[in-house]
């Protein structure tokens, strides 16, 4: 049963639709675009396991289409940091308070957005070193508010030349995690919260038609300039979240 006003499904629809048309263009992005606009209108605690569901979807759609191009060495080094993050970071969303959750999430998604707009040269190659901190970090970003994608994201691109291979591989690590939040918020209950799965059932077709939209326009326009339109919008829900956050009583 969904008992919600009519513009806050509105807008939640609209925020799904746009943050899986990005997903569809890049292979990453659709929580940190999502959840921070999602944030005013519902609980992160009711945001994040919601956008799961369409995760979950979106990222079989993206990884069963693109697997053999999949770089299965850097998904295996990722691994075993990625899940130690994921285990803080179920813990975090559990026992922190919402308004320590939201000041991160403000925090992390201006500092992002901010860089992705002022980035202009191409990312210098790294060591495989550097999938620890992306791991661990990415991890639990992933299972605090479903954003681990773009720290993955910066560690990938500075691994994998091959575009069509980086968004393969970034598709599958998705995909997986999801997995992983399933079994971990299944677990703490989060899907026992009044009207959150009848919500996220009905907003699936809006997650779906967005990916769908971006795949296609992912053949006929370079995703970056699409992109950075959107971190601007970001700058600006992110702003309002710190926002909210810091007056939160």
């Amino acid at each position: 049963m969904i008992d919600l006003p009519w513009i806050t499904l509105l807008s939640a629809a609209l925020i799904v639709t746009v943050a899986y048309t990005v997903y569809g263009l890049t292979g990453f992005g659709a929580a940190i675009i999502a959840i921070p606009l999602l944030a005013h209108f519902f609980p992160l605690r009711f945001a994040v396991p919601m956008m799961l569901i369409f995760d979950l979807f979106a990222g079989f759609l993206l990884g069963l289409k693109n697997r053999k191009h999949l770089d299965k060495q850097e998904l295996l080094r990722l691994l075993p940091f990625l899940l130690l993050g994921m285990a803080a970071g179920v813990t975090l969303l559990v026992q922190a308070s919402e308004r320590w959750l939201l000041l991160v999430l403000g925090t992390f998604v201006l500092s992002y957005a901010s860089w992705s707009l002022q980035r202009k040269v191409a990312p210098a190659p790294v060591s495989p070193g550097w999938a620890m901190p992306a791991g661990v970090i990415g991890g639990a970003f992933t299972a605090l508010y479903g954003t681990g994608g773009p720290i993955y994201m910066i560690y990938l691109a500075r691994r994998l030349s091959d575009k069509t291979v980086m968004r393969a591989t970034i598709g599958v690590l998705i995909f997986g995690t999801a997995l992983i939040r399933l079994v971990l918020f299944t677990g703490s209950g989060f899907y026992l919260q009044r009207g959150l799965l009848p919500l996220a059932f009905a907003l699936l077709p809006c997650a779906l038609l967005g990916y769908l939209a971006g795949s296609h326009l992912h053949a006929h326009m370079p995703p970056q300039r699409a992109v950075q339109a959107v971190w601007l919008l970001l700058i600006v829900g992110s702003t309002s979240l710190l926002w909210r956050g810091l007056t939160m009583s």
